[in-house]
């Protein structure tokens, strides 16, 4: 399976999971060649390219005349970027595997991406979307990205436009729209690994979403949530670089979901913090309204999702319960080292 994976290409994910892909790459004795801005050093072992994404001559001049196996993509966040590297990959590498997201499922990101207007349709009536059912896990066939419209003529690159939309919309379709770029006339075999929420680390962890949990429950601060709670699928970060070194060697294609078994929710995930710590029982202020600001991981809506694609092609998932106090005792540790305490 792995046999034919000697040069591999990552572009950016040069810290937490994407760092640990790289060394796990690397310790497997595969050639990696990483390309980024020049933000973050390689690991010793691992050949590093600098060139702008954006810019496709720079990154073509950076490439020269390598070819790899497979190319994993960990920063391809619009279509604009994603028919970028179609054009400079195509015929330097056979496997193309991009990192997505479980928020191209989210219905809240959902409109028509014909006038790509925030006050269109809440569901594209060019992409027939099945609405989420709750208590069923959505599967890949939910989005599909070979049927996807792509708006390249829009401004994906200014920042207004991102304000326009919302982070949230611009994030979850930027990533539909760019795994529709790759599986439309493919340029190459290609496979989008849909992550879950991602957690675990400690101090590597720089979204500070778990981070959030631990210091509030531990310091007794109420969390905000919605009051129908409802429950999201997650991953460990060990888990996903695993789950992209399995892919990257794999031979399947098209989107393909990547969560551990279990779901939780925000109020339970409070109490499993709780449980860790050993903080009081967890308190909480409830959203009001559309637009309050509310904990990460608090969802007024249903989109788990269900791996059993993965698991039939031969990954065995992990159970997040089984993981999830360790990756709470690591931010503890990190929060405590981080105060001084």
């Amino acid at each position: 399976m792995y046999d034919s994976m000697r040069d591999v290409c990552i572009i950016g994910g040069s810290r937490y999971f994407g760092k640990r892909l790289m060394l796990r790459l690397r310790d497997a004795g595969v050639n990696v060649t990483v390309i980024n801005r020049g933000s973050s050093p390689a690991p010793p072992g691992v050949t590093h390219l600098v060139a702008d994404r954006d810019d496709e001559a720079a990154l073509e001049a950076a490439l020269g005349e390598r070819h790899f196996d497979v190319v994993i993509d960990q920063v391809c966040y619009t279509p604009r970027q994603a028919a970028i590297a179609k054009r400079v990959f195509r015929g330097r590498t056979t496997r193309y595997v991009m990192t997505s997201t479980m928020e191209v499922y989210d219905p809240a990101t959902f409109y028509d991406p014909a006038t790509f207007d925030a006050t269109a349709p809440a569901v594209s009536p060019l992409a027939a979307v099945a609405p989420a059912v709750v208590g069923r896990p959505v599967t890949e066939g939910t989005v599909d990205p070979g049927a996807w419209p792509v708006r390249l003529d829009l401004p994906w690159g200014e920042e207004q436009f991102r304000e326009r939309i919302g982070d949230a919309r611009y994030y979850a379709e930027g990533k539909r729209q760019a795994e529709a770029v790759f599986s439309q006339d493919p340029a190459f075999a290609y496979v989008s690994v849909r992550s879950a929420h991602v957690l675990g680390g400690g101090a590597e962890e720089f979204t500070g979403r778990l981070y959030h949990y631990v210091d509030r429950v531990g310091t007794g601060r109420p969390v905000v949530v919605h009051r129908e709670d409802h429950p999201s699928t997650f991953i460990n970060d060990r888990e996903i670089a695993e789950f992209l070194f399995w892919a990257a060697g794999a031979d399947f294609t098209g989107p393909v979901n990547a969560n551990s078994h279990g779901e939780l929710s925000a109020t339970e995930l409070c109490a499993l913090v709780a449980a860790q710590v050993g903080a009081e029982r967890p308190t909480y202020a409830y959203a009001g309204g559309a637009g309050d600001e509310v904990s990460p991981f608090s969802f007024d809506r249903y989109y788990a999702m269900d791996n059993s694609r993965a698991t039939g092609l031969g990954f065995t998932f992990s159970k997040t319960a089984d993981w999830l106090p360790g990756a709470i005792a690591e931010t503890a540790a990190a929060i405590t080292t981080a105060k001084g305490l």
